[in-house]
């Protein structure tokens, strides 16, 4: 056998040594061999066969054509065949073993699991047996119930224990203090160190105290001499002595000296901003005196105070022009003074930054803020209220009352603000304790103020003064006016100098009256200024200048608004101040007040004027001066403003008091009515004036204006109308213009109405006094063309009333009856109509009185008219007289 071969064989099969051996060997295999990732089964073959094919050509040399000899292989095969096996009964019996061993594992495991879920069954019955007995009313013997009273009991000893622990202290304590006079023991407490020693400390020597109370009631007796008792103790361990202190003196000292030097920790903890040791200082001072020591101190040494100390009394602010405008009615109010209203700012602040502190630093924030929220109102505030009042009553009343009204809104705000914030509950709402005391504030700070009548006395002293002032000049015309015997204002024109000289004698009772010598130089100058007066001075007088026209004695809408506005003003003021179960009595004073100053001292007085001025005017044998008339519009106006001012104002704020309402509108009703007869009653004694003067000038008709003589009929024939006409229609186109200015609507109708039927009823009387000839029938046409376009110019359409009748003579009753129910246009076609009498001849006449106008009226009421014709008795006429 070649062993070459054989070797060749084993040492590329993977053999590592090279030792030669005279026995052959096949291939030696194993697993690692065909589990490596780089077996390749045709590169295994190959290198069984390559061995014995390269030992052939190694054994015999060069190659030749000798037979293929196969044994090699079939014995390498072979060998390669055995191990072949020998390896896969190997892996047959690892996978047995293995097989095996997972077998096992997985009994294990379900082994496992099935205790486990025991276990859990288990674990979970007991949970709800557990639940079942807590939710039982008697649970098992070991259920929850057992576990709570357990605890409880736990507690409970614990709490007995404690306690004991204390007693026993306090025993010792008291030992301490009644035999020996020491407290070293609350002293040790004491300096521990710790706010529990502290607390415990402060509880022990106020138990300490009552304890000395009771088992030693001399220490509170008499018996001291020098600051020493001496007092009978009693039988100590037997034996009787005496001791020469007072227990009562010791724990309260160790009581003051812990109070004190909480305290000093207190701000000593303040200072460096350590707020939770703040409040275990504030608890253990709470149990002394309810907190009242700590609380005072936080308030009293706080900065805001310290250093407002000093500030709160500085001179008020503002210049003087801006209490001038302060004190002038008419101007608009600056606001509050600069001080007040920097306080109030400072004050916002502060109290909402020290609310944020106060939570932190004291066990009941609400009680703490409550006191230093009273410290700002009741001497920050007010003592600043205080001087700015004081210096606004020395300017003026006006000045007092917007400073008190604009004190009243900042500070309201700044209430509003702090409820806002919430304070000590921020960002939350602020507790319903906290927002009650700040309102109780605010009104305590203003109550001395608008308290009974003391508000409302102001508020009507000062309108009084200003209406005072307003209606000086007027008041002064009309208490002359009854001494001028003539027009209007005669008095002033014809005895100036007389005048000017009563004028300054009652200027003079002026400036005593409201006694301005007292008075502040803001608030004289103010009333003269709206009294139209020149401000006194050292060298003159306010009546050296003084000066007074027609426009002084007349109504002025202007003074009905100023003088409103006024009240509006001190309406509203009251209402921001005071309001409440008061208002309906304030403003019951304050519409007697503008009733009695603007409809009776103003309205009243020149209507009263204007009526006797009209009733003058009824009978005068001189033209009327209707300028009075232009009061009337005024008048009506200045009460239309009044009326709305009480209804829309006044009355609805005495809605809770329906006596005083009711009372009110009786009042406010009844100077209405008299304001509304007085312009009645001059509008008639005005109607009768004109009838009378036209009647009057109707009365200077020249003779010979309708009946002219030959040679002159041409100069007749050239003029439009008769100069009585001429003057008639100057004077009632003059009324006319003065009534549309003065009166409008309704009134305007009536007015104009009453004084055109009665024009018209003294025309047609006019014409049955005069003889008419051709010409002069000419001119009365004329004249009655001129007389009908001014009465229709005046746009009359209403249907003529009863009272046409009554202005007629009694001559021309049936005609005036005739017209009546047609339209007043209508009815003056009769004046017309009568025209044509006396210009027509005879048989054309004889045609007319046969038409609808004419022809109504009747022979009786045309026949004066026709007497009147120079040719009545000629054949003609009296024909036509025959045939009617």
């Amino acid at each position: 056998m070649d062993t070459s071969l054989y070797y060749s064989s084993s040492q590329r099969a993977g053999s590592p040594t090279q030792s030669r051996t005279i026995f052959p060997k096949g291939p030696i295999f194993n697993l690692d061999d065909f589990s490596s990732k780089e077996f390749i089964a045709k590169d295994f073959i190959e290198s069984l066969t390559e061995s014995a094919q390269s030992t052939s050509r190694r054994s015999h040399g060069p190659p030749t054509n000798a037979p293929f000899d196969p044994k090699p292989l079939i014995r390498a095969f072979e060998q390669a065949s055995r191990r072949l096996d020998e390896l896969s009964g190997e892996l047959e019996q690892r996978e047995n073993e293995l097989s095996t061993a997972v077998r096992r594992a997985e009994a294990q495991h379900a082994s496992n699991t099935e205790t486990l879920g025991r276990k859990l069954n288990f674990t979970i019955a007991s949970f709800q047996k557990l639940d079942t007995s807590l939710k039982s009313d008697r649970g098992e013997k070991w259920g929850g119930n057992v576990a709570v009273d357990t605890g409880r009991r736990i507690e409970e000893l614990d709490r007995q224990r404690r306690k004991a622990l204390d007693a026993h202290f306090l025993i010792e304590c008291w030992d301490e203090v009644s035999n020996r006079g020491e407290v070293t023991l609350l002293e040790n407490l004491r300096r521990s160190g710790t706010s529990e020693g502290k607390i415990r400390s402060a509880n022990i020597a106020r138990q300490l105290l009552r304890i000395s109370q009771r088992l030693d009631p001399k220490s509170y007796s008499g018996g001291q001499t020098n600051g020493t008792a001496t007092k009978q103790v009693g039988v100590t361990n037997g034996v009787a002595g005496a001791r020469n202190f007072n227990t009562r003196e010791i724990i309260e000292k160790f009581i003051e000296t812990l109070e004190n030097d909480m305290l000093k920790l207190f701000d000593d903890f303040y200072r460096r901003q350590n707020f939770d040791e703040m409040k275990n200082c504030a608890i253990v001072l709470q149990d002394f005196n309810g907190g009242a020591s700590v609380q005072a101190a936080f308030v009293n040494q706080h900065q805001f105070f310290i250093d407002r100390s000093n500030l709160v009394t500085e001179e008020i602010g503002g210049d003087q022009e801006t209490w001038m405008r302060l004190s002038d009615p008419d101007a608009e109010v600056p606001g509050v003074e600069p001080g007040l209203q920097s306080l109030i700012d400072e004050v916002k602040v502060v109290v909402q930054e020290e609310s944020a502190i106060i939570k932190r630093a004291f066990p009941y924030p609400e009680q703490v803020l409550g006191k230093f929220v009273q410290r700002v109102f009741q001497q920050s505030i007010q003592q600043r209220l205080e001087l700015v009042l004081e210096k606004a009553e020395s300017e003026s009343t006006l000045a007092y009352l917007r400073s008190l009204q604009a004190a009243r809104s900042s500070i309201s705000l700044l209430v509003d603000d702090l409820k806002a914030h919430g304070l000590t509950e921020h960002p939350d709402s602020v507790t319903s304790q906290t927002s009650t005391l700040l309102d109780t504030q605010l009104e305590e700070l203003f109550t001395p103020y608008v308290s009974g009548s003391a508000y409302i006395d102001k508020e009507k002293h000062n309108l009084q003064e200003l209406y005072k002032s307003l209606l000086f000049k007027f008041e002064l015309f009309h208490s002359r006016r009854q001494k001028e015997p003539k027009t209007y204002l005669a008095a002033i024109r014809n005895r100036g100098q007389e005048l000017l000289a009563s004028a300054r004698e009652a200027t003079d009772a002026y400036v005593k009256s409201l006694d301005l010598e007292k008075m502040s130089p803001t608030q004289k100058r103010i009333l003269l200024s709206v009294a139209g007066l020149k401000n006194t001075d050292e060298k003159g007088s306010a009546t050296d200048t003084l000066e007074i026209d027609e426009e002084d004695g007349r109504l002025h809408i202007l003074f009905a608004k100023r003088m409103l506005k006024w009240l509006a003003e001190g309406v509203r003021r009251g209402l921001e101040l005071g309001g409440g179960s008061e208002t309906p009595k304030d403003v019951a004073a304050l519409l007697h007040l503008i009733l009695n100053t603007l409809l009776t001292k103003y309205v009243e007085l020149s209507l009263d004027a204007s009526s006797e001025l009209a009733s003058s005017y009824e009978a005068a044998r001189r033209e009327p001066d209707l300028s009075y008339l232009a009061n009337l519009r005024i008048a009506v106006h200045i009460a239309h403003l009044v009326h709305t001012c009480v209804n829309t104002l006044l009355t609805p704020l005495a809605s809770s008091s329906l006596t005083t309402r009711r009372e009110m509108e009786k009042v406010t009703r009844l100077a209405i009515t008299r304001i509304e007869e007085q312009i009645n009653n001059i509008e008639q004694s005005t109607i009768d004036a004109v009838l009378n003067w036209t009647t009057r000038l109707l009365s200077n008709q020249n003779r010979g204006d309708f009946r002219p003589r030959a040679d002159t009929e041409n100069m007749s024939l050239e003029q439009a109308q008769t100069q009585t006409c001429g003057d008639v229609c100057k004077f009632l186109g003059g009324f006319h213009d003065i009534a549309v200015q003065s009166f409008d609507g309704a009134n305007l109708a009536a007015l104009l109405l009453e004084v055109g039927v009665g024009v018209r009823g003294a025309l047609l009387q006019h014409f049955t006094r005069w003889q008419v000839n051709r010409i002069g029938g000419v001119m009365l046409a004329r004249d009655v063309s001129r007389y009908v376009q001014l009465l229709r110019s005046w746009d009359l359409d209403t249907s003529s009333s009863s009272s046409e009748s009554t202005s007629l003579t009694s001559e021309n009753t049936s005609i005036s009856d005739a017209s009546a129910g047609r339209s007043f246009k209508a009815s003056l076609e009769v004046l017309s109509e009568i025209a044509s009498v006396f210009v027509l001849h005879p048989e054309a006449l004889k045609e007319r009185l046969r038409g609808p106008v004419l022809g109504n009226l009747g022979r009786e009421n045309l026949r004066p008219y026709l007497l009147r014709r120079d040719d009545y008795m000629e054949v003609g006429m009296q024909s036509l007289l025959a045939s009617l």
